[in-house]
């Protein structure tokens, strides 16, 4: 009886996990979903709502690599400074790995499509932590 009650609980530990798993992803997606919505809109500000709000934050571009929120919204907005710059984003082929209940990673594709038919790709590796109950992007590294 005792190791069928072991057997039990193991189930259960590995079922709660995958659910937590689940839970994990929709919530990044979730979070970058919103981030999309906010950029189309012209929000930077909003599209940096699904970063860590710290000056550990890490953004590396092309340019090299910028530390903290601020520093990171103040490179959005010399980069996109209008509405009509920063174009219409889209984030395709994502792929969340979930590594542990405080940590995912997620690379996928980022596309901005502009009005006159042009358009600006490329790809991003970001590293997710919860920090403070909230996910969050602590690294991002977009080419």
């Amino acid at each position: 009886m005792r190791k069928f009650l072991l057997g039990i609980t193991a189930a259960l530990v590995i079922l709660t996990s995958c659910a937590s798993k689940k839970e994990i992803e929709a919530t990044v997606v979730h979070t970058m979903n919103n981030q999309q919505m906010a950029w189309n809109l012209g929000d930077l500000e909003g599209f940096m709502h699904g970063y860590w709000e710290s000056d550990s934050l890490r953004f590396m571009g092309k340019d090299g690599v910028t530390f903290g929120w601020k520093a990171t919204l103040d490179r959005y907005r010399k980069s996109y400074p209008t509405k009509e710059k920063m174009g219409n984003l889209i984030f395709s082929d994502l792929r969340v790995e979930v590594i542990n209940a405080k940590t995912a990673y997620v690379d996928g594709v980022w596309t901005l499509n502009y009005p006159n038919d042009e358009e600006a790709h490329g790809h991003f590796t970001l590293l997710w932590k919860k920090i403070h109950g909230r996910w969050v992007i602590v690294s991002d590294h977009s080419s």
